[in-house]
């Protein structure tokens, strides 16, 4: 007889619940976030067991990490696609788990992809380093608040990059606004000196994959880029078909229709925003740098929107992007803006 285990995981417990293929409970209690408990209390079930869910939240991966190397099915659960059932009166922690359960065995449960757990800690490290930019890009943009209110006018970052002491000086003459301002040039230089450190160690380790030398034919996508790319997509082959990346990408639109007619907009969270991030910025790098997709940019807007325009180039890119990274090769412009 088929069992089915779900965990409604929390910050400091874990409600387990095992169903049978009839879906009547087997099993529900809630327990301490304890890997030698919860592998107990799966324990009598283990050799019926046709997987145990764990809900993606960001402490996750101890769990699935945990229950895999004792060899249990695992399921990572797509938490924002879970359907929830409407008209009920009363949910908590309890009914949760056991609605997992229940999903799994019909068959219906979303699932989301289990990331590698050696390529874990890179795709990490990857995320930390966008967090720090843009910690640097507000203490550049607050500096140039300082100096527009000192001032009057813009200091660009290339301005910003090369002030000295003598002209911070003389535009901050009360001493506490000086102390301030160099304070946040201070920090914004030591993030930089990490930023720079960061992507260093990357490039080391993944600068000769073939998937990355690919993806870098691409105007618009360098180091930083490229391995965002590549970490952030993992294995390109559990991806059916481009359709299923691009909408993982976040570049299609969230839509739902009935009859022919638009009854409003899906869910548009679901999805990785790092990568809708990089082929965004991707995008932005190409219009700029590659004449055949700055004309193909302008002519789409000119008759719609720039960020509609700039979210097809990014579309077209990530397209290419999914056929260099399943079967390798170059990029070729012609055939990808035809």
């Amino acid at each position: 007889m088929a069992l089915y285990a779900a965990c409604d995981l929390h910050s400091n417990n874990t409600v387990l619940a095992v169903v049978d293929e009839a879906g009547a409970l087997c099993y529900r209690q809630r327990l301490p976030n304890d890997l030698s408990l919860l592998d107990a209390a799966l324990m009598p079930f283990r050799e019926d067991l046709a997987g145990v869910a764990v809900e993606s939240t960001y402490n996750a991966y101890w769990l699935i990490d945990g229950l895999q190397a004792q060899g249990y099915p695992m399921r990572m659960v797509n938490t924002l696609a879970v359907p929830q059932y409407a008209g009920l009166k009363h949910g908590d922690d309890d009914s949760d788990a056991r609605h997992l359960a229940e999903l799994m065995r019909l068959g219906v449960l979303p699932t989301a992809y289990i990331y590698p757990r050696g390529q874990r800690p890179l795709r990490d490290l990857l995320r930390r380093r966008m967090l720090l930019v843009q910690q640097s890009v507000r203490l550049l943009q607050s500096v140039q608040g300082y100096w527009a209110r000192a001032t009057g006018q813009r200091l660009s970052a290339n301005g910003f990059r090369h002030l000295t002491r003598q002209q911070l000086t003389e535009t901050f003459p009360e001493p506490t606004e000086l102390f301030a301002v160099v304070s946040l040039i201070q920090t914004w230089r030591a993030l930089q000196e990490k930023v720079s450190a960061m992507e260093t160690w990357l490039a080391e380790d993944l600068r000769k994959r073939p998937d990355l030398i690919a993806l870098r034919s691409v105007p618009g996508i360098g180091i930083v880029l490229g391995l965002t790319i590549v970490l952030e997509s993992g294995e390109i082959a559990r991806f059916d078909a481009v359709g299923q990346y691009t909408s993982y990408c976040r570049l299609v639109p969230a839509l739902r229709f009935s009859n022919g007619k638009k009854k409003g907009t899906g869910n548009r969270k679901c999805g990785n925003r790092y990568l809708a991030w990089a082929w965004m910025e991707a995008a932005n790098f190409a219009i700029r740098f590659e004449p055949a997709i700055q004309r193909w940019y302008q002519r789409n807007a000119a008759r719609k929107p720039r960020l509609v325009a700039l979210k097809a180039v990014a579309h077209k890119l990530a397209r290419t992007g999914y056929y260099l990274l399943r079967d390798g090769g170059t990029f070729d412009v012609h055939r990808a803006f035809a």
